[in-house]
């Protein structure tokens, strides 16, 4: 299978924070156009990719389209710009970062913060906080309004690049999610699924697993999949016992996070499928974060078999995320072949 980077880049560079998820849906929508036999968007703004099965049970899978961004609050005397968090950020990770204020039009910025040059030694002792920093868009107030207000969404700036067999870029967590989903949703097209497919594309999982619990309402899956990054801390300074995941060692089947305990049956069908199918994989667990698995999982009467499949990714909430190419390909293989292979399994509690 070829790796389309072109667009993997495209999902990933196109904006879309929580609750803004405009324009990474307008992609979603016409990419998945051709695959499935039925799209919805529900009034939260969830893209549903339907593709009917043999038999009525439902398979219900997850990917975030949103990523961790920024919300504007206030627009100063001097035209500087203050911001509210939208998703979880490590305050250090602010410093020297271009972002894009998505106003009337969008506008570059930068995250300034009091100089070193300048701060006492108690100060530069102090971890710092998101609230020290400022977006400065080089105008005047008066400038500024014109295209900014309050409730605007920001973005962070950075494009996609490729380094060794990485790719890397801000918000692969979760475009890479997004991207497996199209790709398996190709891999899916004139082919017979045994249960119907609910490949949703959701909102607002940086903020609560809002959009995924909404839509396993919606839905009542009897599966359930979802797609997110994980950490690989396969770094220099890491203990074996806080490595998590690695990169190139294949995608992850999750074990556990903090909001899920995957159903044991599906974590067995699921590498069972992978040694069928001779894909790489190592086995996740998470002990802080969650997924939208925890919205599959639990949000519906007597819930979801339900599991996960983890890209590893180094640098997560950062701009910097790097994941593996074979990783990625992998986890496209492996989504495709359970959602083939799903109703061969004996699901009885044993």
């Amino acid at each position: 299978m070829k790796f389309n980077t072109k667009l993997l880049k495209e999902i990933a560079e196109t904006p879309g924070a929580p609750g803004h998820e405009q324009r990474i849906r307008e992609v979603v929508l016409r990419e998945i156009k051709p695959l499935v036999d039925e799209i919805t968007i529900d009034n939260m703004g969830n893209v549903y990719a339907i593709k009917k099965g043999k038999q009525k049970k439902k398979v219900m899978i997850g990917a975030h389209m949103d990523e961790i961004g920024f919300i504007v609050t206030h627009i100063d005397d001097k035209g500087f710009v203050r911001f509210h968090t939208l998703g979880g950020f490590d305050p250090k990770t602010l410093t020297a970062q271009r972002v894009i204020i998505h106003g009337k039009k969008d506008v570059i910025g930068v995250m300034g913060s009091k100089p070193i040059h300048v701060m006492s030694v108690e100060e530069r002792a102090k971890l710092p906080k998101t609230t020290d920093f400022f977006i400065d868009l080089g105008m005047s107030k008066k400038e500024v309004e014109k295209i900014v207000q309050v409730g605007d969404p920001i973005t962070r700036e950075r494009g996609l690049i490729e380094m060794g067999n990485c790719v890397n870029c801000k918000s692969l967590d979760n475009r890479l999610a997004v991207f497996i989903l199209i790709e398996t949703l190709k891999n899916l097209k004139g082919k017979n699924v045994p249960f119907d497919v609910y490949g949703v594309f959701t909102v607002q999982e940086e903020v609560g697993i809002r959009g995924a619990n909404v839509a396993a309402l919606e839905i009542k899956p009897d599966f359930g999949f979802g797609l997110d990054t994980t950490i690989a801390f396969d770094v220099p300074g890491a203990k074996p016992e806080e490595v998590i995941t690695s990169l190139g060692e294949g995608t992850a089947i999750k074990i556990m996070d903090s909001s899920t305990i995957c159903d044991y049956r599906m974590i067995r069908f699921m590498e069972e499928t992978a040694k069928k199918h001779k894909i790489k994989y190592q086995k996740e667990i998470l002990t802080a974060g969650g997924t939208d698995t925890a919205g599959i999982q639990r949000m519906s009467p007597g819930g979801a078999i339900a599991g996960a499949i983890s890209i590893p990714t180094r640098h997560i909430h950062q701009v910097i995320e790097m994941a593996d190419k074979n990783d990625i390909l992998d986890s496209i293989n492996l989504l495709t072949h359970c959602l083939l292979d799903i109703n061969s399994y004996d699901w009885k509690f044993k």
